[in-house]
């Protein structure tokens, strides 16, 4: 904890106050630990900059209306996690944002910039969700742990949200599971065999095709183009010749291309699906990162058009935190059923502490976190697209409305090679390929915009370098990365 005292401004205790709303979830009795995390969620926000001097104990429990003790409590839980620093007489001020919780980085000039994954740190606020649902395991403690269905609770607040996108939903229409690739491999054994073939967008998620072939399921491809969206009149040839077990859709920021279909699109898709009988596994694990504003106000979910063999995945990774290692299914009553019989074949349920810590980060005042993620996306991803202009100007890409990453359309079929460049320099990609059910796609990248917007500055500039450097190369070897 540094000990030179700043020279920044100083805030007042009422306008802290003001600054933080309401920040003590309702009902909750750990009034010192929602405060920590308020103070967080600004500190990350960067609303109280490094350097604030933050008013005395008495002023802000005065302007808080609550008691010295709390505010002492809230200071220490700051000082522990690298927020805050105090020195006796010279009061407290923010010292930083909680880096000493993470891992140490690299200098600048050596760090490597990951860009397989699009994939978030932590929301603020998490180490406060922690230690509240820390707080409420001693009513479960008591039982042997085993939820296979998921906590009540949690169930109830995922169906609050479909209901209020559009799609009535019970908590008995939703299973918790052990996140959004353990969701699609319970679906997936749900409903197709070897050799059946599964409907799928090319490009896709590379993870689910993986789970196909490793379940020797046949993927039936049908084209998205970036520029168009997607294939109607391919998708009903598809869904008539080959006749599919099921499809896998991803109709919210697909990944990778970054497209939404439309509430129009959506309601000619589901009834394609809904006329032919086709279940179809829809991937929701995106809908939350929405920068045109609340996701409510967005399009109803396929579902809502798709009929009773529809199943959605969701999952707080790309929300919240892909540590939280938690996802869900919402489908019918009668499909849950199915898949909880067979479950037991896969693993036995969810850990009931991250179930909790999820719930209190679902508690509405929890997606005022999530507006403001929105806000950061939104930057960093205009940030990389300024960045990948100037050291690459002859990519094209579209901006997207959402999600995290940038599907970049390369001058030429290069991606695996610039892959492995990028490495060379710092930069670790996914190559185009990965994300076609048999392979190509040799002309397209995708890049992440989860970073930090320094960093992302830094590897733009990185991937020009590469760049270059493949023009001057012949042949380099294959990458295999993870993906998420």
């Amino acid at each position: 904890m540094t000990s030179t005292i700043p020279l920044g401004s100083r805030i007042s205790g009422e306008r802290l106050a003001v600054l933080l709303g309401e920040w003590r979830r309702r009902g909750s009795r750990q009034g010192a630990v929602n405060l920590a995390g308020a103070i967080e969620l600004y500190v990350r926000d960067g609303q109280l900059p490094i350097g604030t001097r933050l008013p005395a104990e008495r002023e802000l429990a005065a302007s808080l209306g609550v008691s010295r003790t709390l505010i002492g409590a809230a200071l220490d839980r700051l000082r522990e996690d690298g927020i805050v620093a105090s020195r006796q007489g010279a009061g407290s001020w923010i010292s930083g944002t909680g880096a000493r919780r993470q891992e140490p980085t690299m200098p600048s000039s050596e760090a490597l910039f990951d860009l397989a994954k699009a994939a978030p740190p932590a929301l603020p606020g998490m180490t406060a969700a922690v230690d509240a649902a820390t707080h409420e395991l001693a009513a479960y403690i008591g039982g042997n742990g085993y939820v296979t269905g998921g906590l009540t609770l949690l169930r109830e607040r995922i169906a609050e949200r479909y209901t209020a996108r559009g799609l009535p939903t019970t908590a008995e229409q939703v299973m918790i599971t052990s996140g959004a690739y353990s969701a699609f491999v319970l679906c997936l054994r749900m409903l197709a065999g070897p050799g059946d073939r599964v409907l799928v967008e090319q490009p896709t998620y590379p993870n689910a095709l993986d789970a196909l072939r490793a379940a020797h399921a046949l993927p039936v491809p049908v084209a998205l183009d970036p520029a168009i969206g997607w294939d109607f009149a391919g998708i009903e040839a598809a869904l008539r010749q080959a006749s599919p077990r099921f499809a896998y859709l991803v109709v919210d920021f697909q990944n990778p291309t970054g497209l939404r279909l439309a509430a129009e699109g959506r309601e000619r898709l589901g009834g394609l699906l809904a006329r032919t009988r086709t279940p179809v596994v829809i991937d929701e694990s995106l809908v939350e990162l929405d920068f045109a504003g609340d996701p409510l106000d967005g399009p109803p979910p396929l579902a809502a058009f798709a009929g009773d063999l529809s199943l959605i995945i969701g999952s707080a990774a790309k929300s919240h935190w892909g540590g939280l290692r938690l996802g869900w299914i919402r489908a019918s009553v009668d499909l849950l059923d199915r898949l909880l019989s067979s479950r037991f074949a896969v693993d036995l349920g969810a850990p009931v502490l991250e179930q909790l810590v999820l719930a209190a980060l679902l508690e509405p005042d929890g997606y005022a976190a999530l507006a403001r993620r929105r806000a950061d996306f939104r930057q960093q991803r205009d940030v990389l697209a300024d960045a990948l202009r100037e050291h690459c100007p002859d990519w094209t890409f579209n901006v997207p409305s959402g999600g995290l990453s940038l599907w970049c359309r390369l001058p030429k079929p290069m991606s695996t090679r610039l892959a492995v460049s990028a490495a060379n320099h710092g930069v670790q990609l996914a190559p185009g390929s990965r994300f076609g059910v048999h392979g190509g796609l040799e002309r397209w990248l995708r890049v992440p915009f989860a970073l930090p917007a320094d960093q992302l500055a830094e590897a733009a500039r990185r991937l020009g370098l590469a760049v270059a450097s493949v023009r001057t190369c012949a042949n380099v070897p294959a990458v295999d990365v993870a993906i998420t």
